[in-house]
């Protein structure tokens, strides 16, 4: 929602004072150049990279128009599975989490949190490192080792997705460059005509680095912030688990654990110690 207002905000800055000034929107809308841009860019996209890198890439434009799961319910919702899961590991011990890492769709407390089932990378990273932690053959300092390798490598392919679009917005202008070369070529062709056409052809060759620049700047550009702000979310998530485990492998209860856990968060999506107490006790209630 924000990008689309974003946006918005952008145009009316724009067009508003253009129009004030006396400005015509007609010679304005060429749809060929814009054709041109966007096609010569998404066309070096396309060469740039492989079929998953560009379905990535996609999916990670269409996300930016999506509000962000990683709320502060979401964040409650984390805290309370894995406090949950540590607090059978302390009444029964690690084995007693084996079925459950096994199948999380089968199990009595992987299905109380929907949110956290729905992400697949997420729930992948919490039973693969609770089955080591049940395996026992690993020490704290390995497994933190391996979570910062996996969060490392998790983050930089989110990010390759950024990195693809902020090229992109980086290409624009020099394709509108290249759009209005080409319709300086056609006026060139046409000097036989009157002043007043040739004048409209000049206008229509410059629209083309003016859109470019627009393109560019105004709209590709923040999509590729947004997409970094998205992929700094979901390894804050990984992060937040992994302080969580590792404080219960270092021998401290489940609460102390969780606590670490919400210290790790963003202040805007982080809950009070109240609000994540109030909110555990009434998950252990149900």
């Amino acid at each position: 929602m924000m990008v689309i207002i974003g946006w918005v905000v952008a145009l009316l800055t724009i067009f508003v004072p253009y129009l004030m000034s006396g400005g015509m929107l007609g010679p304005l809308v060429q749809p060929g150049k814009f054709i041109m841009i966007f096609g010569a860019a998404f066309g070096a996209a396309i060469a740039a990279s492989n079929i998953h890198a560009f379905k990535h890439m996609m999916g990670s434009m269409a996300s930016c128009f999506k509000g962000s799961k990683y709320t502060k319910s979401f964040y409650m919702e984390l805290l309370g599975l894995l406090f949950e899961l540590l607090a059978k590991v302390r009444k029964e011990g690690l084995m007693s989490l084996e079925s459950d890492v096994e199948e999380p769709d089968k199990s009595a407390i992987f299905t109380k949190y929907p949110n956290i089932t729905s992400n697949h990378h997420l729930l992948e990273f919490i039973t693969d490192y609770l089955r080591l932690m049940v395996g026992g053959n690993l020490n704290a300092l390995e497994i933190e080792n391996l979570m910062d390798t996996e969060i490392e490598t998790h983050h930089h392919e989110e990010m390759h997705a950024s990195h693809s679009v902020g090229a992109l917005a980086d290409s624009l202008p020099a394709f509108g460059i290249v759009a209005a070369v080409m319709g300086i070529v056609v006026t060139m062709g046409s000097l036989h005509l009157p002043p007043a056409e040739l004048g409209g052809l000049i206008a229509k060759a410059l629209v083309g680095a003016f859109l470019g620049i627009l393109l560019g700047y105004a709209f590709m550009t923040p999509l590729a912030k947004g997409i970094e702000a998205k992929a700094a979310e979901s390894s804050k998530a990984l992060q937040t688990v992994k302080v969580v485990l590792l404080a219960s492998l270092n021998g401290f209860a489940p609460q102390v654990c969780v606590e670490f856990g919400r210290k790790v968060l963003y202040s805007n999506e982080r809950p009070s110690f109240s609000e994540l107490e109030e909110d555990i006790k009434n998950r252990k209630g149900k």
